[in-house]
């Protein structure tokens, strides 16, 4: 029996196929699970990193929802022209506390993973109600709805609670008082806000929608992006390989 024929052996013998299955199975599945058992060890510890605030995340989850993941990703690859136009390449202590990531190589839009901080809330508002006010060419639908929906907040406890299950370290006190921080981070001048900003003093509270008086799927979306690309310091990084 030539070489290229014992194939046959799998497809007489239904038994020995089966076998061969599990086994080709077994081996594919050792090779993508076993890296997950050090995984921890080849993310490098970035300073700043912190888990989204309650309105961050909901506001992430407005963005999965409304597809915004299918025309712009958040991975700046070490390329030239990449970080000539969106600044330093992506860390993989960025997406740590995200789940899913948001990585990807679709760009029908820019990339997503340095806009917090590169606009103002006001840019955001207008460009997410109508795009082409603010950039003529673009081919984004508009999403007026989200400046007059009120934010529905009664799963945000269920899920930060559902995230600390798979390792982001909300304590127990941010997840019992995740709907007070959602009013606390986009109403300044109320009594949550003080709060908040105990249980989360690196997060920035405004209204970001530009309406104090109710927190909107706006205010959410907003904060989301504009803490994108926000928590590290990279001129530490741009330092060290000057140093080099």
């Amino acid at each position: 029996m030539s070489i290229w024929n014992k194939h046959q052996v799998f497809e007489k013998n239904s038994f020995v196929l089966l076998v061969g299955i599990l086994v080709v199975v077994a081996i594919g599945g050792l090779v993508e699970i076993a890296p997950l058992f050090y995984l921890k060890s080849t993310i490098e510890k970035t300073e700043g990193m912190r888990p989204y605030t309650p309105l961050e995340l909901a506001g992430r989850d407005i963005y999965i929802r409304e597809g915004c993941y299918l025309c712009h990703s958040q991975m700046i690859r070490p390329m030239r022209d990449e970080l000539e136009r969106y600044g330093h390449f992506s860390l993989a202590a960025e997406s740590m506390y995200d789940h899913p990531f948001q990585w990807g190589s679709k760009r029908t839009g820019p990339d997503l993973a340095r806009v917090g901080g590169k606009y103002s809330d006001e840019w955001h508002v207008e460009h997410l109600i109508n795009p082409r006010s603010l950039v003529p060419a673009s081919i984004m639908p508009g999403y007026p709805f989200l400046a007059e929906t009120e934010l529905n907040t009664r799963d945000i406890q269920a899920s930060l609670t559902v995230n600390s299950i798979v390792g982001v370290p909300y304590t127990d006190e941010q997840i019992e008082n995740a709907a007070a921080d959602i009013r606390g981070q986009a109403m300044p001048d109320t009594d949550a806000a003080y709060d908040f900003e105990e249980r989360w003093p690196t997060a920035k509270i405004r209204s970001f929608d530009g309406n104090p008086r109710e927190v909107t799927e706006m205010d959410a979306l907003v904060a989301y992006l504009q803490v994108l690309g926000t928590m590290v310091d990279f001129s530490i990084y741009d330092d060290k390989a000057n140093s080099r």
